[in-house]
């Protein structure tokens, strides 16, 4: 099972490989002065400096957190991505005023036609194919919730306690062998994977990069503490029937059971999450905080956005555009 602190990974560009430099030797870090190479290279530099806040990596200083030259390098990759986010968000949904959040959000999720990895899971993706996904999503799926927590002591009463009960649940009520990530390892030990944290970061393409930076964006910034329950609610409204379809694709490939055993348990946790999340965390944290329904649109609407932008990626590689 994983161990703390990550190895890290292989650098992509001038900027990641003086980062990792940087990282290793410790001690004093002196401004950074190489620029990303490419975006695939800012998109891991982010990634890197994220996972600084989560478990650390073994062989880095954890007091190098928050060393102010890494911050410094941080908002500026942080604000690009913010920036390139907002601009292909169209803005909130004409029908949000009328219909009111929840409702509203179920109609744009109803609405959205992207291509579905679940769907070509569950009727026709081969072994393969389904382990290079299973990598990809591990990035995400051994931290689970962990972004989203970090917005917790961030909310209005009501909408904290919601989110408190939901996160209970993600973390196994309590019991260790239900931690939802702690599942996910399990399933990745099963099929012989790697179930240490970030793995499979190497192999990870810039949308999955993007589609987790985006997430510890939402859940380290207090002010887009809106876009990090949006993103939420979208997530789990998007999450139940999917996880199905997941379940039923790795018993058609005669997968372990244990790897099945992560998407059977959301199917039901899911179909309730979204409900909590839609109307018991968004809907009162917009009540008690009007300024942040841009937000929790902006990250509802990025949630969706992101994982579109993953299948396209993976279905083409795959020939199955």
């Amino acid at each position: 099972m994983p161990q703390v602190g990550a190895v890290l990974p292989k650098p992509r560009g001038p900027l990641s490989e003086t980062l990792v430099a940087a990282l290793v030797a410790g001690g004093e870090i002196t401004p950074f002065s190489a620029r990303e190479g490419s975006a695939e290279d800012a998109a891991l530099s982010l990634w890197i400096l994220y996972e600084l806040s989560y478990r650390g990596y073994a062989d880095v200083d954890d007091r190098l957190e928050f060393d102010p030259e890494l911050i410094r390098l941080r908002r500026r990759l942080e604000d690009d991505l913010e920036r390139r986010l907002r601009e292909r968000w169209p803005g909130r949904p004409t029908e949000a005023a009328a219909l009111g959040f929840a409702e509203a959000l179920f109609a744009m999720v109803a609405a959205d036609d992207s291509p579905s990895l679940a769907r070509f899971v569950q009727r026709e993706a081969t072994t393969d194919q389904v382990i290079e996904l299973l990598q990809c999503r591990s990035l995400y799926h051994l931290k689970e919730s962990d972004p989203v927590s970090f917005t917790l002591p961030r909310l209005p009463v009501a909408a904290r306690a919601a989110l408190a009960e939901l996160q209970y649940d993600e973390y196994g009520d309590g019991r260790p062998e239900r931690l939802h990530a702690h599942l996910f390892a399990e399933g990745l030990a099963a099929l012989g994977l790697e179930p240490q944290e970030g793995g499979y970061v190497d192999q990870a393409p810039l949308e999955v990069l993007e589609q987790n930076n985006a997430m510890s964006l939402f859940g380290l910034n207090r002010r887009l503490r809106g876009a990090s329950v949006g993103h939420l609610a979208a997530f789990e409204a998007t999450s139940s029937l999917p996880c199905r379809k997941m379940s039923q694709g790795l018993e058609r490939l005669g997968l372990p059971e244990a790897i099945r055993a992560y998407y059977d348990e959301h199917v039901e946790a899911d179909a309730v999450h979204e409900q909590l999340a839609a109307r018991l965390i968004c809907e009162p944290l917009i009540q008690a905080e009007p300024e942040t329904e841009d937000d929790v649109w902006f990250g509802a609407w990025t949630c969706l956005d992101l994982e579109a932008r993953i299948a396209r990626h993976l279905l083409e590689r795959w020939g199955a555009a």
